[in-house]
């Protein structure tokens, strides 16, 4: 495999207003192009390169390593920060009591993101936007 260009690709929701606000600040504090991204609801979004479903991908933030390696959940904003300078901000999550909580808090806020962006009624017109438990 090629070297890649970037540290870290995290797989976005293109259709979710604070995921596009996230990814665009991080891509401007990106200086050195260390972030990639790509919008899992694009039409020519492929998760299956991933090893990944659309309900998986919809379900977690995920993020692809220049190994190809998949990783999820609060450890993708771990990278993503750490890759712009802003890694202490969230350098608490990966501390042993902070951790689950982190986890927790995202999975919460993944389970119910559709309906936090006023998207709720989307699950049902398309498939770009169901989410696994």
């Amino acid at each position: 495999m090629a070297p890649s260009a970037f540290e870290i690709k995290v797989l976005y929701d293109g259709l979710c207003p604070l995921c596009r606000r996230e990814v665009a600040m991080l891509k401007r504090l990106d200086r050195r192009g260390r972030i990639a991204a790509e919008d899992i609801a694009a039409p020519a979004f492929d998760p299956g390169r991933y090893g990944l479903t659309q309900e998986q991908v919809m379900g977690h933030i995920h993020g692809v390593l220049p190994d190809g390696s998949v990783i999820r959940g609060v450890e993708v904003f771990r990278r993503l920060y750490r890759a712009v300078g802003l890694g202490w901000l969230l350098g608490w999550t990966a501390w042993p009591i902070g951790r689950p909580i982190a986890e927790a808090g995202y999975r919460w806020f993944a389970r119910h993101r559709l309906t936090l962006t006023g998207r709720r009624g989307e699950s049902c017109s398309t498939d770009r936007c169901g989410a696994e438990p």
